[in-house]
């Protein structure tokens, strides 16, 4: 069935135009075109009353959503709540994202996401590894007693995902820079993370193939006068990706406008790192025998130490706006195009082009969220 949303603005993921059509077919994008000229063969037209029609958020770390965690179940299931969870908030792409855990839930992770992408579950692109090669110094969440080195057994077991890509988040300190190197030539993306490592050993990462940073200040070296850390290394680099939680309490509003002011354009990248509690009425759950209850707007343990987000990404996208002071199109850009760029996928996600996946969010000029649409097919908010 051929569609066409007309009467809205198009942000393409580089510039905002007036008077433009978007012309669906078989879940891509066929055609921009004047509205005057959309095609009479069109059998579905779609009015947005001036709204912006932008790309669909991508979020790279999504522990869980819809009241369940993807490391408590992975199952297909569970991959579909969390998608429908976080796609009332403008999710059209994510990561399923599974903390620390035993090689043989990973496996069965990894099965599960390449099963779901093959029955086409709405909006989940691959898989996000955080650990469990990660020091214990740094260990956040994590059961310390689960961490590990990646061998020969590790490095099959992280390249296996047969659809979609893999993310894997690692201390550099705690891998030889070869593992990065090799991981990368077989397609996996590779974010430092939960890491003491030093400056000179993070850049010996980067070097090595390091792709970016995963939720960054948060559980890694911090920058300082003296030892610029890790954090000095992902703000100094030009060519690798910053993760940033902007609710506000993992990243201080005011730190959060420093860093995107400091790093390269088009490389800082907003991340939710969300719990089950987005898009669920349940705000206390347990998880891997911790309890986490949401507290003053995020997720803690009874100690008080974070415990991942109850952010979610349209949210991010206008605390963004806040924080920084950046005009709503670059917050856009910073959940959509560049992570798209991130992952390897700004070739057919991130953008608003013919010849990409129809992914879109239908949004006001304060970014309030109206419409979804993923693969072409809308879901209203």
């Amino acid at each position: 069935m051929n569609k066409a949303l007309f009467n809205c603005r198009v942000f393409d993921g580089v510039k905002l135009h007036t008077g433009l059509a978007v012309l669906l077919a078989d879940g891509m994008v066929s055609a921009l075109v004047p509205d005057m000229d959309i095609p009479a063969s069109v059998s579905e037209r779609c009015d947005l009353d001036g709204h912006i029609l932008a790309p669909g958020l991508i979020d790279m770390q999504v522990n869980g959503g819809g009241g369940v965690m993807f490391n408590d179940a992975p199952t297909v299931e569970t991959i579909r709540t969390m998608g429908e969870a976080h796609r009332r908030f403008g999710t059209t792409g994510f990561l399923p994202t599974l903390i620390s855990t035993e090689f043989g839930t990973m496996r069965k992770a990894i099965e599960t996401v390449s099963q779901a992408i093959a029955e086409g579950v709405p909006g989940v692109l691959g898989i996000h590894l955080e650990g469990p090669f990660l020091n214990p110094d740094r260990r956040g969440i994590h059961h310390a007693n689960r961490f590990t080195q990646i061998d020969e057994r590790a490095f099959e077991l992280l390249t296996s995902l047969r659809k979609g890509c893999t993310l894997v988040t690692l201390a550099p300190e705690c891998t030889a820079p070869g593992i990065i190197t090799r991981l990368k030539g077989q397609g996996v993306v590779v974010f430092g993370g939960h890491s003491d490592a030093s400056y000179e050993q993070t850049r010996e990462a980067l070097q090595a193939g390091l792709r970016g940073f995963t939720h960054l200040f948060n559980a890694m070296s911090p920058m300082e006068s003296r030892a610029p850390g890790m954090v000095g290394a992902a703000l100094e680099d030009g060519n690798s990706w910053c993760g940033l939680i902007a609710d506000g309490q993992h990243v201080h509003p005011a730190t959060f406008a420093v860093a995107v002011a400091a790093k390269r354009k088009g490389y800082s990248v907003l991340v939710t790192d969300a719990m089950a509690s987005v898009g669920s009425d349940e705000k206390a759950f347990l998880f891997d025998g911790q309890e986490i209850a949401v507290v003053g707007g995020s997720c803690r343990l009874p100690s008080g130490a974070l415990a991942g987000s109850d952010l979610d990404m349209i949210t991010a996208v206008r605390n963004t706006v806040r924080f920084a002071g950046l005009n709503p199109s670059e917050a856009l850009r910073m959940a959509s195009s560049y992570p798209a760029h991130a992952l390897g996928l700004e070739n057919w996600l991130g953008y608003i082009r013919a010849g990409y996946r129809a992914d879109f969010i239908e949004v006001d000029e304060d970014l309030n969220l109206y419409r979804s649409w993923i693969s072409g097919e809308v879901s209203e908010a």
